[in-house]
């Protein structure tokens, strides 16, 4: 009877569904929204329809014959003022934006996630780093951001940093609020008492609890670089030698199309727009999906 019954509690150990890890019931809360898989979606889409724009379109260059031509089956965005296919233009800018967006967001969070890590587990170094998080915070950055890039000069490195350089306070503000609440849990004392490197700690206990809000961060300020960028080269201080939509935009402006021609600006504008939504909602569905009482309910 014994044998029996050790051997009925063992197969229902067995057979007794595990307790999914945190990781695993955020992402299946997360595929559980359909406007959060969506917005994801379309980002994935945008992201391989700009890599693959050498196989989809030739790089718009040179003059045609068509000018200022409304979409059509031949061209389906319209042509510009040159007679150049919007379609291409549109595909083929979509690369370098997202390019400086996702440099300049991996950038950005390199720099905001040290200073806020450092900032939450060095009391003596966390007053001096909150300030300089705040002055940057404070400074406007539009005209600074025009200044610079106007200073340095046009072209993709000089995007990358200039925006980079701006994004990274808001995400190291974010990254320290998160990380002050692990500083004083016991398992980070313990991991100093044991001998434990400040390099070891922070990397092995700090940046894990805070990776979810780093997941964030990176959405959300990829999208705000593009955004940034578009805006950059709208004001002629993008990369002259590359496409991006903000180039598309500048060259309606400047040749007065953007008053004659409504396809010259729609699509390009519905492409950033369509990037930014999306990767809002995308953060917010994510940020849904790790909430415990959003999940239950």
């Amino acid at each position: 009877m014994t044998e029996v019954t050790q051997s009925g509690i063992a197969a229902e150990e067995v057979q007794a569904p595990a307790d999914p890890s945190p990781r695993r019931r955020t992402w299946r809360a997360f595929r559980q929204n359909p406007l959060g898989m969506g917005s994801l979606a379309v980002i994935a889409i945008l992201a391989v329809v700009s890599a693959a724009a050498p196989l989809i379109a030739d790089f718009p260059s040179g003059y045609g014959e068509e000018i200022l031509v409304g979409p059509s089956a031949t061209h389906w965005f319209g042509t510009d003022e040159l007679g150049r296919d919007i379609f291409a233009e549109v595909i083929w800018g979509g690369r370098i934006s997202m390019i400086i967006g996702f440099a300049a967001s991996f950038l950005a969070i390199l720099i905001g996630v040290t200073v806020g890590i450092t900032a939450s587990y060095a009391p003596k170094l966390d007053p001096l780093l909150s300030m300089l998080v705040d002055v940057s915070l404070a400074l406007p950055v539009l005209p600074l951001m025009i200044l610079v890039a106007a200073l340095v000069g046009p072209s993709v490195e000089t995007l990358v940093l200039v925006i980079a350089l701006f994004s990274w306070p808001e995400v190291a503000r974010i990254v320290r609020s998160q990380a002050l609440s692990v500083t004083r849990l016991p398992y980070v004392d313990a991991a100093r008492t044991i001998g434990g490197s400040h390099l070891w700690i922070m990397t092995r206990h700090l940046l894990p609890a805070v990776a979810p809000v780093i997941v964030v961060a990176v959405v959300l300020t990829a999208s705000r670089a593009v955004l940034s960028e578009a805006g950059l080269s709208f004001l002629g201080l993008g990369d002259p030698n590359s496409w991006s939509w903000g180039k598309i935009l500048y060259n309606a402006q400047r040749s007065g199309a953007l008053t004659i021609a409504w396809w010259a600006t729609l699509f390009p504008s519905l492409a950033i727009l369509l990037l930014v939504v999306s990767a809002t909602l995308v953060s917010i569905a994510y940020n849904d999906a790790r909430n415990p009482k959003t999940r239950e309910a």
